[in-house]
């Protein structure tokens, strides 16, 4: 039926965003779509949307702007979009107002519906929206084109308790909810029979997973860790006050565990934390990352910081550069904090002024790419275990991939390298990657 239909993903936002994509393309193939590799030339277009940042609400408006033209031009062109915005009602209302080309909206609670929605839309002509509140049952099963052959992203809970203040999460994810460590078992093994060697578990929380009552998510890591055939298991995003002890042992104890760990920090001021309802104080999370070096001293650490959170003084500011130095991260995602409608923090009085926001988040982004840089710098001459991505878009006789710990590398190479482990002499560090040479 669809035959000769194509379609185009527009992602924005986290792994679990392109995750979730790459299961809407799965579907569209189960269909007999196939992918077009510009949107204005395809028959369907989704976007799949974050509300995390502001930058990520203008950028989605941006884009849906560009399809009215397209739209003008071929009235069958369909126009799908889902994700976490349009679990907001005031998002959907004012698609509805002001965008009038979109023909299907849908959420994060029912993306197993989409091949049925679209069906519709498409059969009938006729514009529908479809928004769960809130997520039901865990459908297994579904179908995904993943980006990479040897890698792959796998879902393991859904949605977030924790409630940060300035965080909108909680109310686009809905209530935690774990999957079966038995389902996640075989979903591993049927992806390492298909040519994956690394596998990142995802979830918002990922380290509050609980399967079952016998199965956390340091049980998990264990259970995988035995799977023939795997050989790197990473995760992201995990919370600090759910790092166990237990889970620390399973870098010492479980070979396939990366040794890196993306942690977020958020502030290093205890007044805004409390306030951001982080839930442990500055103390707390250096213990957990002095806990973390002593068990794997060559652990590679990146974080989130958000500046300007409301109320943050400059004495608060000063206490998170302190933090950054004394931790000395690999790597940080640094963020100007960005009013979320729906948070407690949006009805803050305390708002800080744009100019002294982007003054401090300079001065943490130099502090951060300067520790980088002379962390990087010092894996020059060391040999590192690399899984290959692939060629550069831009240069074909030019590879790159991660080390265990996430390390970015390029290095002289061909496209029949992707996929393989191979040992990379580092011959420079540079602030936001290593250049190599293959041993």
């Amino acid at each position: 039926m669809n035959k000769g239909r194509t379609y185009h993903i527009t992602t924005f936002g986290c792994q679990m965003n392109e995750h979730d994509s790459e299961a809407l393309a799965g579907m569209l193939e189960e269909l007999g779509f196939s992918e077009s590799p510009e949107r204005n030339s395809a028959d369907v277009a989704i976007i799949n949307t974050c509300s995390v940042r502001e930058n990520a609400d203008k950028r989605f408006f941006g884009t849906l702007g560009q399809l009215k033209k397209i739209k003008k031009e071929n009235p069958d062109f369909t126009v799908c979009v889902c994700g976490c915005m349009m679990q907001q009602q005031h998002i959907i209302d004012s698609i509805k107002t002001k965008y009038p080309w979109v023909d299907l909206i849908f959420g994060t609670h029912n993306i197993h519906q989409f091949p049925q929605l679209l069906q519709n839309v498409m059969a009938e002509r006729e514009k529908l929206v479809k928004v769960w509140e809130d997520g039901g049952e865990i459908v297994e099963g579904l179908p995904t084109k993943r980006l990479y052959k040897h890698k792959a992203f796998v879902n393991i809970m859904y949605g977030c308790n924790n409630f940060c203040t300035y965080c909108i999460v909680p109310y686009t994810r809905g209530r935690e909810r774990s999957r079966k460590p038995e389902d996640i078992l075989e979903e591993v093994r049927r992806l390492v029979r298909d040519g994956v060697r690394e596998v990142t578990l995802l979830g918002q929380n990922v380290n509050s997973y609980q399967g079952d009552e016998n199965t956390d998510f340091a049980d998990l890591i264990y259970m995988l860790n035995e799977v023939e055939g795997l050989l790197r298991i990473r995760f992201m995003t995990s919370h600090p006050k759910d790092l166990s002890d237990k889970l620390i042992q399973a870098y010492r104890d479980c070979q396939k565990l990366c040794n890196y760990i993306h942690l977020p920090v958020q502030s290093g001021s205890r007044r805004i934390l409390a306030r951001m309802n982080r839930r442990y104080t500055k103390e707390d999370y250096l213990e957990l990352i002095g806990k973390l070096r002593q068990a794997v001293p060559q652990i590679t650490i990146s974080t989130d910081i958000i500046v300007g959170f409301p109320g943050e003084t400059e004495e608060d500011f000063e206490e998170t550069l302190d933090l950054v130095r004394t931790v000395r991260y690999d790597s940080a995602f640094t963020f100007l904090y960005s009013i979320r409608k729906g948070t407690p923090a949006a009805q803050y009085a305390d708002q800080i002024p744009e100019d002294v926001k982007h003054h401090r988040f300079n001065r943490l982004v130099e502090t951060v790419n300067s520790i980088s840089a002379e962390k990087n710098a010092a894996y020059e001459g060391r040999v590192e275990q690399v899984l290959v991505e692939g060629t550069s878009k831009t240069d074909s006789n030019t590879c790159s991939g991660r080390t265990e710990g996430f390390k970015l590398i390029n290095f002289p190479g061909n496209s029949e390298m992707a996929g393989k482990l191979i040992d990379v002499k580092v011959t420079a560090g540079k602030t936001f990657s290593l250049e190599g040479e293959v041993l």
